[in-house]
């Protein structure tokens, strides 16, 4: 038997990687703090280049930081945009140059740690991206030009038998609606 080989050309990840990502800012605030009342991160918008081995990734999120102040009193929130990039590097298993970049965020960002010190708010974000790279990869297979038989499919059902338990006036013109 002389195998027959074909190429498919089919787009496959050729390189992938995740990265947790940890930032700490500083803001002061006019008002000097009292008690934290809450975090959170909204508006997680992002986007990757691939740069050599590595991929870059620019992205933004807003934080929301609500605080009280004045002997806890009177209440504030703190609103700011964050941007950021992070590089991260990938095993790259291909050496196609036209290569896709796929950016998932894994773990939305998310408050980890918020302090006050003295007329500043002090807070921690942590955030995973995944990153995928996609290629065109051709595969090689064997071809079995030796056909497998058949089998028979023997329908038991006879097409006039059908035909004549068909009832064509099965809706009568006094029950139709």
């Amino acid at each position: 038997m002389v195998a027959n080989y074909r190429e498919i050309v089919t787009k496959t990840v050729v390189g992938k990687g995740k990265k947790t990502f940890t930032d700490t800012k500083r803001t002061k605030v006019e008002n000097y703090p009292s008690t934290i009342l809450g975090c959170w991160v909204i508006n997680h918008n992002f986007s990757g280049v691939k740069e050599r081995d590595s991929v870059s990734v620019n992205g933004s999120y807003d934080v929301n930081v609500w605080y009280s102040y004045d002997n806890d009193t009177k209440t504030n929130v703190l609103k700011e945009t964050v941007t950021y990039n992070e590089l991260v590097h990938i095993k790259n298993t291909s050496d196609v140059d036209n290569q896709e970049v796929i950016v998932r965020s894994l773990k939305q960002p998310s408050c980890v740690k918020v302090d006050i010190d003295g007329n500043d708010i002090v807070y921690t974000i942590e955030k995973e991206l995944g990153i995928e790279l996609v290629g065109d990869e051709k595969v090689k297979i064997a071809i079995d030009e030796n056909e497998d038989p058949w089998d028979e499919i023997i329908d038991d059902t006879n097409d006039k038998q059908i035909d004549n338990e068909v009832k064509e006036d099965f809706i009568k013109e006094d029950e139709a609606i």
